[in-house]
């Protein structure tokens, strides 16, 4: 079997067989569905409420791609900065590292007071929580430009620009996406967090509203078939992050041919 086929079987195998046994243990046992939901109920949740899910999982998705987006574009513009001179490194960085390992469920309260409008405050929960791997792996990224090439350049007349244009942006690029791919499944837990907090209902209802009113009301299919569509987008960012990766590097980076070979 090739590495290609097998990638995609194993883990289908383990799921199918996972699956099979909570079936087998749910009937079996007799567990009330309000308790623990066998495959089969979460499957028939999904069918009945799958609309209103999806379009919650919709306004979920919205705040998820936007944090991910604002936290590549400031990131990486903080990266930059931060290449630029070492002292402002020096004096912001430690500043990130706060952000990163503050709790999200203990300041988003704040920001959502602060922030009137609601979108604009789960944005920035989402963006707080996403921003960071990229700050710090751009960061790194950039400041790993081969030793000699840089002096080559200087040699060379190189100017400033053309040194960061030329030799580190292609060297932070990998670095870049690999904080890319770990940031969408940060911004998408981000703004998950940050609509428990809200905790509000309407029309514009993500889908972390619906796992605590599906809780509220022990309608615990409900809340599994909500939780698996969060998986799913999740698994679905990172594999659309990892192909972008991969379509980017495949031409010239060693790391995009990693694990296809045997």
């Amino acid at each position: 079997m090739s590495p290609r086929v097998l990638r995609i079987a194993a883990p289908l195998a383990v799921g199918v067989l996972f699956l099979a046994v909570w079936q087998a243990f749910a009937r079996v046992t007799g567990m009330p569905p309000y308790i623990l939901p066998a495959p089969s109920d979460v499957a028939q949740s999904l069918w009945t409420d799958g609309p209103s899910l999806l379009g919650s999982l919709l306004v979920t998705l919205r705040i998820t791609l936007a944090a991910l987006a604002a936290a590549a574009l400031i990131g990486g513009g903080i990266a930059l900065l931060f290449s630029v001179s070492r002292t402002l490194e020096l004096s912001l960085f430690p500043y990130a590292v706060v952000l990163q390992v503050t709790p999200i469920v203990a300041i988003a309260p704040l920001i959502i007071i602060w922030v009137r409008q609601p979108f604009l405050a789960l944005l920035v929960c989402a963006w707080i929580v996403a921003f960071f791997p990229i700050v710090s792996n751009t960061t790194v990224g950039l400041n790993s430009a081969d030793r000699n090439l840089l002096a080559l350049f200087r040699l060379y007349g190189a100017s400033p620009g053309q040194t960061l244009l030329y030799l580190r942006l292609p060297t932070a690029l990998p670095y870049f996406l690999a904080g890319l791919r770990i940031s969408g499944g940060l911004a998408l837990i981000g703004a998950v967090v940050a609509e428990f907090v809200a905790g509000t209902g309407g029309t514009e209802t993500g889908l972390a509203f619906r796992i605590l009113e599906a809780g509220y009301r022990l309608a615990i299919p409900r809340l599994f078939a909500a939780l698996f569509l969060l998986s799913l987008t999740g698994i679905v960012i990172y594999l659309a992050l990892d192909l972008l990766s991969r379509r980017l590097l495949r031409n010239w980076h060693e790391s995009a041919g990693a694990g296809d070979e045997e």
